[in-house]
């Protein structure tokens, strides 16, 4: 009779066992790891210049409004704060005022959108030739 048979199992054996099981459940039917949905940041898509007041780009009077926005999942700004004044009022309201039109790609997340905050610097650079609607302005003063 062979012995070898009749004995304890040797550990080799036990391992060649636990590999054919790993093996086995690897090639069961489970499915591929789901893939990876790189998350996105906001984009401009419409942003026009908000309208400069006309009686301080014809005086030469400029300056830059530094804002705070809160973009929205629909690509809207849902909030709009001011960090920094340009330091003419008019600058600041048309500032305010007109970028609450603009419109986003919002931010996203897996696949998602998402509510995200940017800084938008708006700058009112005077004209450097004096437009023709200035002298009209000249005019009614």
């Amino acid at each position: 009779m062979n012995n070898r048979f009749h004995s304890k199992s040797p550990p080799a054996l036990f391992g060649m066992l636990a590999i054919g099981a790993l093996l086995s459940a690897c090639s069961a039917d489970s499915p591929p790891p789901a893939p990876v949905i790189p998350s996105t940041q906001v984009t401009a898509l419409n942003t026009p210049m908000p309208h400069y007041p006309a009686e301080l780009g014809c005086a030469g009077i400029g300056g830059m409004v530094m804002l705070n926005l809160t973009i929205g999942t629909d690509g809207k700004p849902a909030k709009v704060e001011m960090l920094a004044s340009s330091g003419q009022e008019a600058l600041d309201r048309s500032a305010l005022e007109g970028v609450k039109s603009w419109q986003f790609e919002p931010a996203t997340r897996g696949g998602k959108p998402i509510v995200q905050g940017i800084r938008v610097p708006v700058n009112f650079k005077p004209p450097q030739i004096r437009p023709n609607d200035c002298f009209s302005l000249d005019e009614q003063r």
